[in-house]
């Protein structure tokens, strides 16, 4: 079994899904991406994170993210799922959770970590860009719930250095400087960033905002 990495294409698939058959490149279009995983239908930490993305709909659309989510169980677990995410989590499910019943998808993303769980899915996390490419790769154990406002954060870094010479420091968040990436000469840096400070030779910020 192949392991993804950071660049690697993120592999192609079509599955049933609580909205219909989705052909994933096809569903992801040139939009940024994030697909994750969940151990099973009706799990308590899952609901809750389900239940958040559902509620962080405006924030992802207004990055051009489309989120998917995954489960091994069945499209019907899937909708009866969703009834309990909607009443516990006050939201409405408002993205597709594909039905991974012959683990084809988990076995593509390498979800099935047997350490772990011989046949669950781990809580995997994948950002793919609008170019198809593994931007970022996160797991967590079945206990610890994903933090939803650090992805929001992450892909908010990658939006930015994606297209412009920067990188972002240790906590950053939108609106915060960033760093020039060291590939850029001093008198580039001047030219593309004229605000930027040199605090060393090899730490240069800017209050660039995209």
């Amino acid at each position: 079994m192949a392991h993804l990495r950071l660049g690697d294409t993120a592999p192609d698939f079509t599955q049933q899904t609580s909205e219909g058959e989705i052909s994933f490149h096809d569903w992801l279009g040139d939009s940024w991406g994030i697909i994750y995983s969940h151990p099973a239908d009706f799990t308590p930490v899952c609901t809750t994170e389900l239940g958040r993305t559902a509620q962080l709909k405006d924030e992802f659309d207004k990055r051009g993210v489309k989120v998917i989510a995954l489960s091994v169980d069945p499209v019907k677990d899937h909708h009866e799922w969703i009834k309990d995410i909607n009443e516990t989590q006050n939201t409405n499910v408002n993205f597709p959770i594909i039905a991974d019943e012959d683990r084809k998808v988990a076995e593509l993303y390498d979800m099935i970590h047997p350490n772990a769980s011989e046949k669950a899915t781990v809580r995997s996390v994948f950002v793919i860009g609008p170019d198809k490419k593994i931007k970022l790769t996160l797991t967590y154990p079945p206990s610890t719930g994903r933090n939803f406002n650090e992805l929001l954060r992450v892909i908010d870094s990658l939006q930015l250095t994606a297209n412009h010479k920067l990188a972002t420091p240790a906590d950053w968040k939108q609106g915060d400087d960033a760093i020039i990436s060291p590939s850029v000469s001093h008198e580039e840096a001047k030219k593309l960033f004229p605000d930027y400070v040199e605090v060393k030779p090899y730490l240069r910020t800017t209050s660039y905002k995209k």
